[in-house]
Order: C-alpha cells, then structure tokens, then sequence
C-alpha cells in the first residue's frame, strides 16, 4: 500500500463524501457526521489530529492538493491584446476615418478613360503619390490603436497585480505541529485545523471542532440579514465566504477552492461566461421565433431573460407567474466611475458636441466652395477624379473631430489613476476602489480611530491597583496576597483569546512580538512582568475545557469565560472597561488580600482617585473580576447552585463579580502623528477622533496628537451624551439636531459603531455649510463596515483590521499608520491636478487646431493642417500628454491650500486664462504664417497647391511644425494650472515627462525631414527650423506675460465645469447610460450568484435545455454538483417569501433580476456593475465575499 509521511495515501473519506456532507444544513448535518463517527473520527480519517493539526511536511501538504484540491478559483482569463486592439478599433470616430481612407486609397488607384491629356499632366504627380496619404492614415489610426490597446492591457494587468496583492495580504491562523501559523489562505488545505475568531472571513469550508458563542453571518449564500448560530451539537457546518461577527472557535477544513460550496458556483460561472453570451444569443433567437409562432397562433409568448432562458412555468393553481411580454430594454455595461470621471465625461461631451458642429461646417464649406470654383466659376463638368476631391475633404473633416473629441481625458484620469495607485501602495496605502483615490483629495473631514491609527498600538500595563495599592511600576508578585495573585494570573491567562500571545522577537535588541489583540497582549505582559507564565496556566486549561465563553464585541466591552472550577461548579472571569465592569461588582480586596463590600461610596472614590487620574493621563483602564458558583456552602461573594446555570441569561450570570484589580494600560501617540494632524488642518481638513475609550483618555491623547488644543472651544461628547443631543423624543436622529453638534465636535468617547456611523452619514448629508463636506473614515472592527461603507472613502485597518472592515473599506492601510491617511490626500489632490493640467494642454490645442482647420478651410479652401499631421498632433496630445503629465509625482505644496469640495470648477479661471492666453498666441503666429509667412521668409507660397494637384510645400510644412512646436514648449506651460512662474521646477522628479517630451522632438525633426508624401511635409532649412523654434519657444515668454494677468479680473463665468455632481445627471455614453452620482459600492456577488441560480433553474427546471447550456469539458455529475450546492441554499431563499415559495415562485425571482445578469459578461475582471436598483434587490443576495479570492472590488 502507498505511504505518504508513513501513513496510508489513501484517505477514509472522498472528495465526494466531504462535498455531500458540506451540502446539509444543522440536524440533518449533525446526523450526517455522525454516521461517520463524529468530528473527531472524521479527523482520523484525514489524518489530522484536532490539538496537532497537520504535519505540515510538503509532501503531505501536496498530496492533499492533488486528492481535495488546492484553495484557490482561477480567475477570468485576462483579455488578450487582440482584443484589446479590437475594443479599440470599435471608435466611431477612428471607424469613419478608416473607411475614408480606404476610399481615398481606392480612388488613388482608379484612373478613368475620360480623362484628357490636360488633365493627366496637371495631376500625374498627384496620381503618383496620391495613394500616399491614404495608406498613411491607415498607418496612423493602427498607431492610435495600438498605443490605446498597449495602455488597456498594461492597466488591466497592473490591476490585476494590485488583485493578487490583496488577496496575498489575507492570512489565517492554522494550527500545524501544534503550533498556531498565520499562512495565506491559499496554502489552505483539507484536514488544516483552522482557528476562527470575530471579524474573520471564512476562507474554505469546514466542520467546527470547538466553538464559544460562535455567530455567523450567512447572508452572502442564502440572502438572510439575521447572524446563524453554530454549535457543534447543533449545526457545525461553516461555508467560505461567511463571516464571524460574534465568538471564536477551531473548524476542521473540509472543502477548499473549487470543491467548496461557494468554490462550485464560482467554477460554474468562470467556465460558463463566453460559453453562455453565445448561448444567449442563440436562446434570444429562437424566443423571438417561437413568440412570431405563438403570437400567429395566439399562444402567449414565452420568456426568455437578458442573460438565460426561463422556460414558461405555471404554478400548481394554474396561475402564469410570468406572463408573455419581453422586459424593456435597459442600460446596462454601467461602471464605477469616479465623481471626477462624471464631470469629465460631460466635459467631454460638450466639446465634442462644439467639435462635431465645426467638422461638419468645414465639410460643407469645403465642398461648396469646390463645386462653385469647379463647376460654376471654372464651368467644369463632372469627371470621376472629382470624387477623390471630395473624399479628401471629408476627410478633412473627419480629423477635424478626431481632433476635437478629447478622448484622450478618459485615459488621462485612468493613467493617473493606475499611476498614483501603484505609488501609494509604497505609501503603505493599498486602493480597493481607484475613485476612492481621487475623493481623498477633496476630503474636508477624517474621522479616525485612535487605537493603532493615532497610538502605537504597541500596549504595555504602566500602573495597577490591586488590594488598594496603586503602583506606578509593576508591583513585586510577592507583595500581592498569594489567593488574589494567583486569581489575577488565571484570569488575565485564561479569559484572553488563545491566539493572543507574547512572542520572543528574532532580534534580542527588540521587544518581544505581540500577537493578536493588543490589549489582551497587554495584559499577558503584565504576567510575565509579575514573573509567571500564562503558558502553563493555558496548558492547564485549554479551551476545549471552558463550560461557556462572552466573547468580546461593541456592546458589552467586556469578555467573560466560564471554566469548570476546582472541588466542582464553576468560575467566571471577566474583564473589560473600567467604569463597566465596577458597576456589575459587588466585592473587592482591600488591604492584605481581605474580602469587603464594594459600596457606591467606594466605587465613587476608586473612580476619582484612580480611574480618571490614569485616564487623565492617556491610560486605558481595564478593570478584573471574578465570580463562583458553587454546589455546597457558598461563601458571601459566590453563588450557590443545585443545577447548571443558565448560561443564556448573561445578565444575572455576569454580575455581584469581585473585582481583582484595575490596571492602566498606556498606548503611546505615534510620534509622526501630532505634524501628520498638523499637515492635514493647514491643507483645510479637520480631523475628529472617535473611539471606544474613557472621555478622559480620549481627551489627553487628542491633546497630545494636536487635534484638540487647550485655548480652542471645541466638543469632547462621549456616545451617551451625543445621542442625547441628535435625538428626538421618539429617539430617531433628526439632522437639525446633528448639524448644531458635528461643527464643533472633535472627539466622540465611549462611542458605538452605530454612533460612528450616525455621526458620518450626518456630516455627509449636512447642508450646513455652503460646500457638502466629503469624509473619510478609519475603522477596523467587524461593526466598523456600515460606517466605512457609508463613508466618502473608508479606511481599514491592515495590521488590526478584521476581514469584514477590509471587505468594505475603500483602502487598506497596510501600516495601520494616520500618517499614511496624510499621503493619500496628497495623491488624491495630486490626481485632481495632473487631470487639470492635461485639459489645460489638451484644451489649447483642440481651441487652435480646430479653428485653424475651418478657417483655412473657408480662407484658402484647404485646411494648413493635413489629415495625417493632425492624426499625429491627436497622438502628442491624447496619448503621449496624458502619460507625461497625468505621471507628476505629488510636492507638499499641494497640502498648503484648501480641499477643492464638491463644487470646484474643472477648468478653473486661472486655467482658461492659460488656454485663452495661448490660444490666441498660437492663432496669431498660424495665420500670420498662412497669409503672409510666405513673404517673410521668401519662399513658394502653399496656399491653393493641393486644391491644383501638387505636392507638400515648405510654407505649409513651416505652419505644421511650428504649430507641434509651440504645443510642445506649452507642455511646460500646462505644468502649472495655480498661476506659477516657474514652469521648470521638479521636471527632472518626472522622468516620463522628459522621456515623452525629447523622444516626441525626435520624432517631429525625422517627419518633417523625412517624411515627405506620407506626412505632406517638404524638408526644412537650418534657417527655417530656427524661425519654428523661435515661435515655440515664444510659448513660453508668452505664458509668462499671461501670468501677470490678475486671475480675479477674470469673469467667473469662464470657469468650465463648475457644480455639483449631483447636477451633471445622467449621461448618455452611446448605449451605456451613466448615473455619475451612484452609489460607489459594486454588487458584483449579487449578479455572479443570481447567474449561477438562473443557470441552475434553467437546468432544474427545463431538461431539455441542459445539453444545450452544458458547459463545454463538464462532466454530468459536476452539474449534479451544482444543482445540489442551490438546492442546500435554496431553503434560505424560501424563508424570504414564505411556504408559497417554489420552484416557480424562484424563477420569478431571479426573472426580476435578469435585466442585471448581462452586465457582467459585459466587465472585465476589474470592472463590476453596481448600485442595483432598489426593485430589483430581492432577494438581498450578495457573493462579493463568496471567495476569500475575490477581494478586491477595484474597477477601472
């Protein structure tokens, strides 16, 4: 028999087995495990020991992947480059310019027999070369192409690096050789013994081993809100994707990856996308013959959804659930878009509307003139070569709005985007949403916790009270009365999660490491300081032991554990918040370790003589105490019993305790923090600190970080006190009521997530002040998510944060650091300013080279700019400008003004000074150029060449170089949008600007010298070159003129782009319809699980569809699979909508949904559909979380 490590490669259990097993829910669960002999047999038919875990050895490991499978579900391939060239050549724009120059190639090669002999000498040069021009638009619409697709494909592989990244930074605590290891969960593997606790995401599936007051939340698989209850006796099942919101526990991993039940659905729709768009199309198809037969026939039409087919189904009664109608068409493909990309996108539009006005007019113009001077003036008649005139002007025209459409503004906000997302994360900022980067660039308002953002999180006991004496030091464990000392160390050691713990540091110059909650770190510390091993006390007791444990959350700030007690009943230890657990005791030791009656009068003076001053001083003060139950005599501080408590009745259980001591516990202020909060109130930002701690400690850490300062009037509320305030004698939040607090609030102690919450989406929905605040939030616990969600940007905590406040954050603080928050800001302005400079540049060059197009074309009939040169001039400005300046690297200056808010104008006045100042300065030196630029520098005039036949002229090529010129000495120029005179400080910080900059110079000398027919251009003397340097040049003398101009002197009605998002409303982008305001926050899960349902029905429900929805490669069985994974969770559903819900009433459900189902065939990896409407979100089903794989919710 094969060995693997010495034991039997073949294991007790199957991947089959394992899967049906995962499938049941409670009772049936239980029932189902234990015919396989319980948890604990199930272990040694994996060969996994419960206390142990795995070996750990490779080979060991490896062949588990090979037998279960490994944790990981492939993602969407990415798209090729291919097509990505083809996505770009879908551009309407670039596609009518194509087929005009394939026209004009096709022309350049017909030479028709009516020609006369005048007629081919006058254009025999031109039917040389004719065929030149076109083949050279061609060439530059396949560079346009090719450096759209190169920039798509680099994006889309850069974030899929920052996915991989994030899921990289999920780590989960496994037990191995006895051991606890934090490994990723990818190395996850069935048999791994898995330590879970409050706030994490379950990354595979399992069976619970151990629990203590174990909740999770299911809602990602079966839509329902309320927390699931588990228990080994009870239901012992837990799924990946789920999360623990309350209790901790140990779960044996049973199914990883493609084998669990989410990993089923998730494989499901992976392989089943391009296969079903192709399926649906033919579906659609053939709906729309049987509805033409049944509508001839009178039959009621069938139905088939956007994304599946859902065969007509009648409920038992008889009733039609669906009747025949097709749902109407809706708008789909929506992305997330930025409130920065909306205004651009309507900018965009509205240029694009004056630009396609001008191309059409220039058009007209054009080709009147041409018929009048031919046919009416010249008395011509019509020869076939006429049409290659006519195509040359449209042309002409075409370009003419190529150039005026500034598709380049899309990129520009992506590259910066991208650019800026990859250097926070070296920043120690990780961006799950790119809008989030450019909010933090208009936030006004940070409300941020205190613990590890503005703290160290780095917790040590400095003062105790025990047995009434206050020590500054840690006390001596002898001069502790041996009965309360050794209380103290069992109940500091064993009421704490087991994977907090001290762990020796590599280096011995260092502290030793702490693992795992800080506070509770903290205390284990203090045992150690005392002398004593918490170890040996754990090993004593360890948790499988405990009768019933109150695991630590927002509302009890406490943690109770209830362990079997020596001589028989039981003892419970508790610790938590001062001012908390002093109220539920009812004794204390005094002097020499003696029992004596807590009174009030006690508690008021232990309060005020030790409490508060350790809060005063920034300490945290955690109080501990104990409780006996005893079956015989009961002493005057225990509790007699006859029978088990009541473990449920947590509030007569948790009471009369005796307390132990009080410790305060210091947690330093960061020392980059004070200059970091200095930092963000001059750039206009207040920052307001919420925490869970005592007001008192609150206050003296906000002294100390800067956020309060003593001579300032401002509000210090503790959560009590400011639901007080906000709420109306019915209790609800009225925000008349909250915009009288938030202005002059900064910390808010001893507050709920709920308030945190409250507290920002008040400030949010304010309209106190004149511009809406935007607010960014910090959070790192499992209740934090409503507030980040609720928030402009939300912040979680890297180091500290639990999985679900990562899962609704918008960045990740990897550093867990408010310094971090400080850089974000500056990257988000930054983004705001690299887009202003590019449109301030991009801008110009559309104003002159759409003007100079159609007045040359009106003036000389004949534009002085070619198709081909202003394709090129396209290329300069769209691409190449975007990449060198949307690449600036953010300067501190950036953090001395104001936050821009809501309503700042996109081309600011400072701006359209610069683009009208230039304007008018390059028009000036063109068209002096084209009317008498042939005289000043004495050569053969070009005006009314190409209208009788010949070739590129020098006077026409001067005009086209000097125009690139002065658009590439403006680059400098547009560097600076605030009024700046040096328009060279920090280029040499930016690499890619000169980079682009000098290779674009390069590129112009070898056109113009070079380039001949292809780009219409003749060479150029030394002497002429000097003269196009010299207009270029003057770009920049000339920008410094316009910056003398005062900015307020400008009217303010030529600031572009000014108000809120809220009134850009709804833009129609060809078919996709986009609401800019919408809510950031994507749904992709609900759309990924609602497919996989309606795939499913379509198989459950209608047989005869299944071979031809069959994913192509899946076996029969594997579909068996996945109708049995819905089945199990179908129940969930069912409770939704009540014993009437069925088959039917499913399909009915799913039918609502349809409309959605296509947008995700329509994204990308990186791009999700979100803000579903409120009508179509039944049932509430969300599978963002599904897969500890599908993290990230960045789009592009």
């Amino acid at each position: 028999m094969a060995t693997i490590d010495g034991r039997p490669a073949q294991y007790g259990l199957t991947l089959k087995q394992l899967r049906e097993l995962m499938e049941l829910r409670g009772r049936e669960g239980v029932t189902k495990l234990n015919t396989y002999g319980g948890v604990q047999e199930v272990c040694k038919k994996l060969y996994t020991s419960p206390s142990e875990g795995l070996s750990g050895s490779a080979a060991d490991i490896q062949h588990r992947r090979d037998t279960f499978g490994s944790n990981m579900i492939p993602p969407k391939p990415p798209k090729t480059f291919l097509t990505l060239v083809w996505e770009a050549l879908q551009d309407v724009t670039l596609i009518i310019l194509e087929i005009a120059a394939l026209v004009s190639l096709g022309l350049s090669f017909y030479h028709p027999s009516d020609e006369n002999e005048e007629g081919v000498l006058i254009e025999d040069d031109e039917a040389k070369y004719g065929w030149i021009e076109g083949l050279a638009i061609l060439i530059s619409v396949i560079v346009v192409v090719l450096v759209t697709a190169f920039n798509d494909y680099s994006k889309e592989r850069q974030f899929r690096g920052l996915q991989n990244r994030i899921e990289g930074e999920h780590k989960f605590s496994v037990i191995r050789q006895g051991e606890v290891k934090q490994i990723s969960v990818s190395d996850i593997v069935v048999g791994d013994i898995c330590q879970i606790k409050y706030g994490d995401l379950l990354p595979a599936d399992g069976i619970l081993i151990q629990s203590n007051d174990l909740k999770i939340d299911e809602s990602s698989l079966t839509g329902e809100s309320d927390h699931v209850k588990k228990g080994e006796a009870f239901d012992p099942m837990v799924l990946s994707g789920t999360h623990v919101m309350e209790g901790s526990g140990k779960m044996l991993v049973t199914a990883v990856g493609v084998n669990s039940q989410a990993g089923i659905i998730f494989t499901l729709l992976g392989a089943a996308v391009d296969q079903q768009e192709q399926e649906i199309k033919k579906m659609k198809k053939e709906a729309k013959k049987q509805r033409k037969k049944k509508s001839l026939s009178g039959d009621e039409a069938g139905e088939i959804g956007n994304s599946h087919a859902v065969s007509k189904q009648h409920s038992v009664d008889g009733e039609n659930h669906h009747g025949g109608g097709t749902s109407k068409p809706e708008h789909e493909g929506k992305k997330e878009k930025s409130v920065l990309q909306a205004k651009l996108t309507k900018l965009a539009i509205q240029i694009g509307y004056a630009g396609s006005t001008i191309a059409v007019l220039t058009v007209i113009i054009l080709v009147i003139q041409f018929c009048v001077t031919t046919f009416y003036i010249q008395g011509k008649i019509w020869k076939n070569t006429y049409a290659g005139e006519l195509v040359r002007h449209f042309i002409i025209g075409v370009t003419v709005l190529v150039v005026a459409v500034p598709e380049g503004l899309p990129l520009a906000v992506t590259l910066s985007l991208a650019y800026s997302v990859k250097k926070m994360m070296k920043d120690n900022n990780l961006v799950r949403h790119l809008d989030a980067c450019e909010t933090m660039g208009n936030a006004t308002a940070i409300c941020s916790d205190k613990t590890g953002t503005l703290t160290t999180n780095r917790m040590t006991v400095v003062n105790s009270y025990i047995c009434e004496k206050l020590s500054k030091t840690v006390p001596n464990f002898s001069d502790i009365p041996s009965h309360v000392g050794q209380l103290l160390i069992q109940a500091v050691s064993i009421n704490s999660a087991y994977t907090s713990r001290i762990m020796p540091s590599q280096d011995p110059t260092e502290l030793a490491m702490q693992v795992g909650n800080k506070t509770e770190c903290a205390l284990l510390g203090f045992v150690i300081a005392l002398g004593k091993s918490y170890q040996t006390v754990r090993d004593d007791n360890p948790e499988e032991t405990f009768t019933r444990v109150y695991t630590f959350n927002s509302v009890r700030k406490s943690m109770s554990t209830v362990i079997p007690r020596q001589g028989g009943g039981y003892r419970l230890f508790t610790k938590g918040a001062s001012e908390i657990i002093m109220k539920k005791c009812a004794f204390i030791y005094g002097r020499d370790g003696n029992l004596e009656k807590f009174t009030r009068d006690m508690q008021d003076r232990l309060v005020k003589n030790v409490i508060e001053p350790m809060a005063c001083d920034g300490l945290r003060t955690i109080s501990i105490a104990y409780r006996d139950f005893v079956p015989g005599k009961a002493d005057i501080n225990q509790v007699h019993i006859d029978n088990e408590p009541n473990w449920e009745d947590e509030e007569n259980i948790v009471a009369n305790l005796t307390c132990l001591g009080i410790v305060g516990i210091e947690d330093p202020v960061r020392p980059e923090v004070p200059d970091a909060i200095k930092k963000c109130q001059k750039a206009g930002i207040t920052v307001r600190m919420v925490t869970g701690d005592n007001v008192n400690t609150a206050r003296s850490i906000a002294l100390k970080c800067g956020i309060l300062k003593p001579s300032e009037d401002f509000l210090i509320l503790e959560g009590k006190e400011f639901n007080k305030r906000i709420r109306d004698s019915h209790g609800e939040v009225q925000q008349h009521l909250l915009d009288k607090v938030w202005p002059k609030l900064r910390v808010l102690a001893r507050s709920s997530p709920t308030d945190k919450y409250t507290l920002v989406k008040g400030i949010i929905d304010s309209k106190a002040s004149a511009n809406r605040e935007v607010v960014a939030v910090t959070g790192d616990g499992t209740n934090d998510g409503p507030a980040l969600k609720k928030a402009d940007v939300g912040f979680a905590m890297g180091i500290a944060g639990t999985d679900v406040a990562k899962e609704a954050s918008d960045i990740i603080l990897t550093d867990d650091n408010f310094s971090s928050i400080v850089k974000a800001v500056m990257w988000g302005r930054n983004v705001y300013d690299s887009i202003a400079k590019f449109l301030q540049f991009q801008l110009t060059v559309n104003v002159v080279a759409v003007i100079v197009a159609f007045i040359g074309a009106c003036a000389v009939q004949d534009s002085p700019l070619k198709a081909v040169q202003m394709l090129w001039v396209n290329l300069i400005m769209d691409t190449l400008a975007s990449l060198a300046l949307a690449t600036e690297m953010p300067t501190p200056d950036l953090l001395l003004r104001k936050p821009y808010g809501r309503t700042k104008p996109l081309i600011s006045r400072t701006m359209m000074k610069n683009i009208l100042g230039q304007a008018v300065y390059q028009l000036t030196v063109i068209f002096m150029l084209l009317f008498v630029g042939d005289k000043m520098l004495d050569i053969p005039s070009g005006r009314g060449v190409a209208a009788a036949g010949g070739g590129p002229t020098q006077h026409f090529t001067i005009i086209f170089n000097t125009f690139v010129m002065m658009t590439l000495f403006n680059e400098f120029n547009a560097r600076k949008i605030h009024g700046q005179r040096n328009v060279f400080q920090g280029i040499f910080t930016n690499p890619i600007f000169y980079s682009i900059w000098i290779g674009t110079c390069l590129s112009q000398v070898f056109i113009i010298q070079y380039g001949k027919m292809a780009f219409s251009t003749k060479a150029l003397t030394l002497e002429q070159w000097m003269w196009c340097l010299f207009f270029g040049f003057g770009t920049l003398l000339w920008g410094q003129l316009v910056t003398t101009i005062p900015t307020r002197k400008i009217p303010k009605i030529l600031s572009w782009g000014r108000g809120q998002p809220d009134d850009i409303g709804a833009i129609n982008l060809g078919d996709e319809k986009f609401d800019p305001d919408s809510d950031k926050k994507p749904r992709a899960g609900q759309i990924l699980w609602i497919r996989g349902l309606t795939r499913l029905q379509t198989q459950t429900s209608n047989r005869t569809l299944v071979q031809n929805v069959s994913v192509t490669g899946r076996s029969p069985s594997q579909d068996y699979y996945m109708i049995r994974v819905v089945n199990a969770f179908r129940q969930g559903l069912d409770s939704r909508y009540g014993e009437h819900s069925n088959t039917t009433n499913l399909a009915e459900v799913l039918r609502k949904q349809s409309s959605l189902n296509k947008r995700l065939s329509q994204t990308s990896s990186i791009d999700y559909a979100d803000n579903l409407p409120d009508e179509l979100a039944i049932p509430e089903i969300d599978v963002e979380r599904l897969s500890s794989h599908s993290h990230t919710e960045t789009a592009v």
